[in-house]
């Protein structure tokens, strides 16, 4: 009857607080990378959207003035609110262009850089996320 426990004696051992915090520390091992690289691939929503907005405005450009334009200017876009990429036009004749996205956005060394051209083929040349 030595070792039951009396009612005055609340609480947690210290063996079992040290099992909670090594579980919560196993999930967040596997959890945060998880996490950070779903957060990335969300960023990359930006380049995929503005690329297919110029995409469009080439095209109706073209209809208009028979050459695709290569200035943003011209075509009257800018990117709304603040972005993470930076956009080109890389280059647009009579018959075609090529547009590109770059950015860094996870902090690293890798920078993401996604194309689109005429043909609306789009395309992600450095994948800032998988690297």
């Amino acid at each position: 009857m030595m070792f039951l426990k009396n009612k005055e004696n609340k609480g947690f051992t210290l063996i079992e607080l040290m099992i909670v915090v090594a579980i919560i520390g196993i999930l967040a091992t596997i959890a945060i990378p998880n996490f950070l690289r779903y957060q990335a691939k969300t960023k990359q929503v930006e380049a995929k959207v503005n690329l297919g907005a110029i995409f469009s405005t080439q095209t109706t450009y073209h209809s208009e003035m028979t050459s695709y334009s290569s200035s943003f200017s011209a075509l009257n876009w800018a990117p709304a609110g603040s972005t993470r990429y930076s956009y080109a036009i890389l280059g647009a004749s009579s018959i075609s262009f090529s547009i590109g996205a770059s950015a860094n956005i996870d902090s690293d060394a890798v920078i993401d850089i996604w194309y689109i051209n005429d043909a609306k083929i789009l395309s992600n040349a450095t994948n800032d996320v998988t690297n």
